[in-house]
């Protein structure tokens, strides 16, 4: 499984990167949702990992849009303490499912796993 992290916490992106990596998902970063359509335009992933509150152009702006040129393709959203309702507003945008951070690790590999399954 391919999984692409966008998330503008450079620390957070590259730990969680490596911890997927290490547990043997191929991992891309990307630190905005620019880049990220980028990506995925260019690449083929087979998931995304996506943080809802970013500069510029934010998770869900992000989720819209992948959803509208793949919609097959599966999103997880990471909403901070206390935005749950934007995990549920992505839902309703067509996420696969949402996450809270901090990410706990097992959640994370078991929700990428069930969204391969789909």
């Amino acid at each position: 499984m391919n999984v692409l992290l966008v998330d503008d916490e450079a620390e957070f992106v590259t730990t969680l990167a490596e911890r997927l990596e290490f547990r043997g998902f191929p991992t891309k970063t990307a630190r905005d949702g620019q880049q990220a359509l980028l990506m995925v335009e260019e690449g083929a992933f087979d998931v995304i990992v996506l943080d809802v509150m970013m500069p510029d152009l934010s998770g869900l702006a992000v989720l819209r849009q992948v959803k509208a040129r793949h919609p097959e393709l599966p999103v997880i959203l990471l909403t901070g303490y206390g935005s749950t309702r934007d995990g549920m507003e992505g839902m309703r945008l067509g996420a696969f499912d949402y996450l809270m951070k901090p990410v706990d690790i097992d959640e994370l590999m078991s929700t990428l796993e069930a969204a391969l399954k789909r």
